[in-house]
């Protein structure tokens, strides 16, 4: 795979100076069903920003809220500068689409269905170059309908980046890709960074938010719970270490914020060392575990 072209571009249009994204209390029911309760969000134009979080928390459909395709039931949105419930079509051409559903056309080949969606934006992605980024070159004379799960996601990622848009959303792109799929991708979306495109995507894989996202955010119970550089999520739950040691043949541990303390006592007591001594400091996954709620966040434990 070569390197994916990048072609910076001057922010010129309308809300340049502000944020790319920019929620306040945004709301969405589905009947009686409250799916989104005052989500706050900002995206920082040139950033790639990943949404997290558990099936049903909202992330499509904030996600669809944003793109203009799904109405809200309260709240105010920017997106670009203008609130996508009255965009028009000069808007819409700023941005791209990568959706969790098929793309379209079946029948044609991939080359075709690039070649044919080119001649709606002004300045298209060469499909030579579309194809390589997404790792379809092989496949650019098969028909749509015949490529994989995982081929397909590749096309749609192609299609959401053809018009070179100021902002991309990606709605849990590398699903059904497979390890090197996936790292096409991500080269891709780095690149993306490099020549000034926002990014908001949403994934189930907390290595891809960590790996591309400058900045993370956890939605749970229809609100924004956390956000921070992927290395600082959940600052306060990050001092919480688990220290663990084995006595009388059992396995023992204690969550604590003072692990100093907890490994001063067991040494003062131990004869010599005290066998199967760990201190482990929460990670990414850890910290997203306990934001939703999924594990306890209080620290201490049982001796």
């Amino acid at each position: 795979m070569t390197t994916t072209e990048v072609v910076p571009r001057p922010a010129t249009a309308a809300g340049a100076d502000g944020p790319a994204v920019r929620v306040r209390g945004l709301e969405k029911r589905y009947g009686g069903r409250a799916v989104l309760e005052g989500l706050d969000l900002e995206v920082r134009r040139g950033e790639v920003f990943a949404l997290l979080g558990p099936n049903g928390a909202g992330k499509t459909t904030t996600i669809e809220v944003l793109e203009g395709v799904r109405r809200r039931d309260g709240g105010a949105v920017t997106v670009l500068g203008e609130d996508p419930a009255r965009a028009g079509r000069a808007w819409r051409a700023r941005i791209g689409v990568v959706s969790q559903g098929e793309p379209a056309g079946q029948a044609l080949s991939v080359r075709e269905t690039l070649d044919h969606f080119a001649a709606y934006t002004a300045t298209p992605r060469s499909t030579a170059d579309l194809l390589d980024a997404v790792g379809l070159t092989d496949q650019a004379g098969t028909r749509v309908g015949r490529l994989s799960g995982g081929q397909q996601r590749r096309l749609a990622v192609a299609l959401g980046v053809q018009g070179r848009p100021d902002l991309v959303f990606l709605d849990e792109p590398t699903t059904g890709m497979d390890p090197v799929a996936r790292r096409q991708f991500w080269e891709l979306v780095r690149n993306l960074r490099a020549g000034g495109t926002t990014v908001l995507l949403t994934t189930h894989y907390l290595d891809e938010a960590a790996e591309l996202a400058d900045r993370v955010g956890v939605v749970s119970g229809g609100r924004l719970v956390e956000v921070g550089a992927p290395d600082e999520l959940g600052a306060a739950l990050r001092r919480v270490a688990t220290v663990s040691w084995t006595e009388a043949g059992a396995r023992r541990q204690v969550r604590t914020d003072a692990p100093a303390a907890v490994l001063r006592d067991l040494l003062a007591v131990a004869p010599s060392e005290v066998p199967g001594l760990t201190v482990t400091s929460p990670g990414l996954e850890d910290v997203y575990l306990q934001l939703v709620g999924a594990v306890p966040t209080t620290a201490g434990g049982t001796r």
